[in-house]
């Protein structure tokens, strides 16, 4: 027999793909039974498994602009998820204290003035500030998303491509459980079949290792061609089964604990989250339309839960309307997210703590990979294979853009922030600094999810300023370089300015009221 005919063989004995068994509920199962359901072939049968016992850890409720792209996919109305999780919008992230105590800058997911098809906008702001750094300003000043966040106003993106209104970008903060029960009512609506219990066995082929099928607590029996596992950081099947090791990346992020609580709003709810620097970590404010999320991501390294928790709640604005939920986990991510007959999705497959609000993203990147690979005729190795090395790019690349913001600090008050500023750094990372410090260049790749402007907000605003800029720019007339920068300042301004408050914008579109 030869190779291509051994390989023949091989892959028709590749059980077809007609059932699809989901172990977990929460966020990820459901955003994965609705998106399968929309997508999979005829006479596709779909069956998630959850317990109420295990409950969920819904404490994701900051999102990215990302998320907007899945709900049109499923059809979802914009205003429709915002009134029934009790949605409120998102500009971006405040970064309090995290360069500087005392200081602090915006992440927006508008764009920076308006690039050109030789010019990225950053770099005539670079030659800008070499001729006077007072005319220049801050970068801040050019991005209508950064204004209309501090100025607590709020418009969706509109206008043509000249207009200011064209850049800005949004995302929301939502209530995460409400959003799973939505896409649950969704899914189940598709004919997805849901049950109630827990798995307290998997059956593997002893010749293949595939899965079988699970035995649920009731004794019933779930058999299908392909499982997921969205069992969150129990990872139930691709660790206890598939025992796919993991990479730890807590020696670069050593945040390990979290502990979530919720308070009554005492104010219009902002169109940003926060995240202030604390002794051993950071603490979040996700407003949404009648509470607030706060938390508290630390390190058990450098400080003691009971320690996290007064800081968490003596900070916390408004009255509790929850005890305080803790939390553990680790960094990192499996080494094998698809190994055999079995994909890991969102808190299964890895976890990367959520100072930029990325689980819920990789949970629908780790979605839209396996549908554009879907494994209708019997799961396939090199398919595997590269659904597992765009996944780790993913997350490696997620990864340093975290690190960005500890790595770069110029705190030195605790033992916490001495050892995050001098720790070594991924080779990747290490490359991106130095490239920005001396040209101000930002290399970036279509599937990246942190483009040139994410990545220039961070620099800048954890205080690396380049050496040089693009000498082309030279080319430029002083004066029109001058000008033009200040027009499109007034501008930004001015618009942010005539913008409805966000508060009155969610009033109008999507309160329950």
């Amino acid at each position: 027999m030869t190779k291509y005919e051994s390989y023949k063989t091989k892959m028709s004995n590749k059980p077809k793909v007609k059932n699809v068994v989901i172990v977990g509920g929460g966020t990820s199962g459901w955003m994965c039974a609705a998106a399968i359901a929309r997508t999979a072939p005829p006479h596709t049968n779909i069956t998630l498994i959850e317990s109420e016992d295990i409950g969920v850890i819904g404490v994701g409720e900051a999102t990215i602009p990302t998320l907007l792209e899945f709900n049109d996919f499923l059809g979802l109305q914009e205003n429709d998820v915002l009134r029934e999780c009790q949605g409120t919008f998102k500009l971006g992230i405040d970064f309090i204290d995290w360069y500087k105590k005392g200081q602090s800058y915006f992440h927006p997911f508008a764009l920076y003035g308006r690039d050109t098809p030789e010019f990225s906008f950053h770099q005539l702001w670079l030659r800008l500030k070499q001729i006077s750094t007072d005319t220049a300003g801050d970068i801040d000043a050019y991005n209508i998303g950064t204004a209309a966040a501090y100025l607590e106003r709020f418009s969706l993106q509109q206008g043509g491509a000249n207009a200011i209104l064209s850049t800005i970008r949004h995302a929301y903060h939502i209530d995460s459980k409400k959003y799973g029960q939505m896409l649950r009512r969704y899914a189940q609506n598709k004919g997805v079949k849901r049950i109630e219990e827990m798995v307290v066995n998997v059956d593997q082929n002893p010749a293949t290792g595939d899965i079988q099928s699970v035995t649920l607590k009731d004794n019933q029996i779930v058999a299908g061609e392909l499982f997921i596992d969205c069992s969150g950081f129990k990872a139930l099947l691709i660790d206890g089964v598939m025992q796919s090791k993991f990479v730890d990346w807590s020696h670069y992020l050593p945040c390990d604990r979290a502990i979530a609580l919720q308070t009554k709003l005492t104010a219009p709810p902002a169109p940003y989250t926060k995240a202030t620097a604390d002794l051993a970590g950071w603490r979040w404010r996700i407003p949404l339309q009648e509470r607030a999320g706060n938390g508290h991501v630390y390190s058990s390294q450098f400080m003691q839960h009971d320690q996290a928790l007064e800081r968490l709640v003596n900070h916390a604005e408004g009255k509790a309307l929850t005890e305080p939920l803790p939390l553990q986990f680790c960094t990192g991510h499996r080494q094998k997210f698809w190994g055999r007959n079995c994909v890991a999705i969102g808190l299964a497959g890895g976890f990367i703590e959520p100072l930029e609000s990325t689980s819920i993203h990789l949970a629908q990147m780790g979605i839209q990979e396996l549908i554009n690979l879907w494994p209708g005729r019997g799961c396939n190795d090199a398919e595997i294979a590269h659904y597992n090395h765009m996944m780790t790019e993913d997350y490696e690349k997620i990864r340093d853009f975290i690190i960005l913001h500890y790595k770069t600090t110029q705190r030195e008050d605790t033992p916490f922030w001495r050892y995050v500023k001098n720790m070594p750094i991924p080779d990747t990372l290490s490359a991106k600094i130095e490239t920005f410090q001396h040209s101000g260049r930002i290399f970036t790749a279509p599937r990246d999810l942190f483009k040139t402007h994410s990545w220039l907000s961070v620099l800048v605003g954890q205080g690396i300023v380049p050496k040089h800029y693009e000498a082309a720019i030279d080319r430029i007339p002083e004066n029109a370089l001058i000008q033009n920068m200040q027009h499109l300042k007034e501008a930004v301004n001015k618009t942010a300015l005539a913008l409805p408050t966000h508060e009155a914008h969610i009033n109008r579109i999507c309160s329950n009221n």
